[in-house]
């Protein structure tokens, strides 16, 4: 990429070349307002939500200005957060022209979401006989927050919704090892599908999955909290996959 070239990013109906002030579309949940450490991991959240809708793309070069001038912030939280990134090897440096989105292999997203049908399945289940009926009625807002984005066809939201919401849950089994090696995986995922499922406005489908959970686990419902989420993990290679 020639230094000072513009990328060309998709949004919901059409590619366009990044302009001074852009943003990338968020949800309540990817504010960027504030300072200090908790500032830098909102930006990483939000960088890594646009790497897994497939706002950024692989094999891509994108420079930290570049980035700033879309989130609509200085640029050091923007480089501090692409070093996280870099550290998490979801980007690689490119000296004197910025960070290129690492390729993930159709082996490797396999791999992934396998592990992390091992992990999040029985886990979840599991809560049905455990978790705290409040606890699980204080997540309602966070689908409810899915749903919305999906309908609004707001990618990056729903990204950053969902995996709030899911480590949310999982946080209850009260493991947090468990948490951390899901959150992983889930940053090692790409979701390119979910472009055309929201032009073609089947996203919010999948979206109102997460409310269905949740009544099945206030319903104390194992095996229909179960099929739930094989169902919707089924999803990371299926509906929400295709390029």
């Amino acid at each position: 990429m020639a230094p000072g070239a513009t990328h060309q990013v998709p949004t919901k109906n059409r590619s366009r070349p990044v302009a001074q002030g852009d943003r990338l579309p968020r949800g309540e949940g990817v504010a960027l307002g504030g300072r200090g450490p908790s500032y830098r991991e909102r930006v990483a959240d939000a960088l890594r939500a646009a790497l897994i809708a497939g706002e950024l793309r692989p094999g891509e070069v994108y420079s930290a200005p570049g980035l700033a001038a879309r989130f609509g912030v200085s640029a050091t939280p923007v480089r501090e957060a692409l070093l996280d990134l870099a550290k998490e090897g979801l980007v690689d440096a490119v000296p004197n022209k910025g960070y290129r989105v690492t390729a993930v292999s159709e082996r490797q997203l396999d791999e992934y979401t396998h592990v992390r049908a091992l992990i999040e399945i029985p886990t979840t289940a599991a809560l049905a006989a455990t978790a705290d009926p409040a606890a699980l009625a204080a997540l309602r807002p966070v689908a409810e927050e899915i749903v919305a984005a999906a309908a609004a066809g707001d990618l990056i939201a729903y990204v950053d919704a969902d995996r709030r919401f899911h480590l949310a849950l999982l946080a209850l089994a009260g493991n947090a090892h468990l948490v951390e090696v899901v959150r992983d995986l889930r940053g090692r995922s790409r979701l390119y599908g979910l472009t055309a499922l929201a032009e073609q406005g089947r996203l919010r489908a999948s979206a109102e999955e997460h409310l269905e959970l949740l009544d099945a686990l206030l319903a104390r419902d194992t095996e229909a909290v179960r099929a739930v989420m094989t169902r919707h993990l089924g999803h990371v290679r299926g509906l929400w996959a295709a390029p």
